[in-house]
């Protein structure tokens, strides 16, 4: 299979795509061929090496972190999901990457995919939600009537922020350049 890999850390990572043998696959994870893989600023920043000493790759590593794509094998404990299915995952630290016709996706790490949405749509979703997420519901234990400020709100965490906030009941302010005030609006900023 064909995979977007980087071979070494540093300023000369060697980024290029590569023949990587199909992953074998554990119990627990499955195989989805990727129709869509979503990039982040984390994904750039890895190859750099900045990130080595938390995160494990065994290089060549691929890159990428979210995608969305169809299950085309799962492992022998895997009950959620079944070959065919659409899903969407992030596999940021689970030692392989997106940005390849298939990964290997750990099955607690990946949702059916909705179907209002395309695959394109789906994969720019799981980094961005999970963070957002994270920061509001588990760090700041946001509340209904709770005023929050959502920096940069027409980037990526942004827009995903502002919408979770106004579901959990919060009056939202942001910063945006003048041309995106009307999009923090219908996202549903104060």
């Amino acid at each position: 299979m064909k995979a977007l890999t980087f071979k070494r850390y540093g300023k000369s990572p060697e980024i290029g795509i590569t023949d990587l043998p199909r992953p074998a696959l554990k119990a627990d994870e499955m195989l989805v061929q990727v129709y869509a893989a979503g990039l982040n600023p984390i994904d750039n920043m890895i190859p750099t090496g900045m990130f080595k000493p938390v995160l494990h790759f065994q290089l060549p590593a691929t890159l990428g972190s979210d995608l969305a794509g169809v299950v085309t094998e799962v492992g022998s404990q895997v009950t959620r999901f079944k070959p065919g299915d659409a899903v969407f995952a992030s596999i940021f630290d689970h030692g392989s990457g997106s940005l390849a016709e298939f990964a290997v996706v750990p099955e607690r790490a990946a949702a059916l995919k909705p179907a209002n949405l395309d695959f394109v749509q789906a994969a720019s979703i799981p980094m961005v939600g999970l963070t957002s997420w994270q920061a509001l519901k588990e760090r700041a234990n946001l509340q209904a009537g709770q005023k929050v400020f959502i920096p940069a709100g027409s980037g990526g965490i942004g827009t995903f922020a502002i919408q979770l906030a106004k579901l959990l009941g919060a009056k939202v302010g942001t910063t945006v350049s003048t041309g995106n005030i009307e999009l923090v609006r219908e996202l549903g900023a104060d």
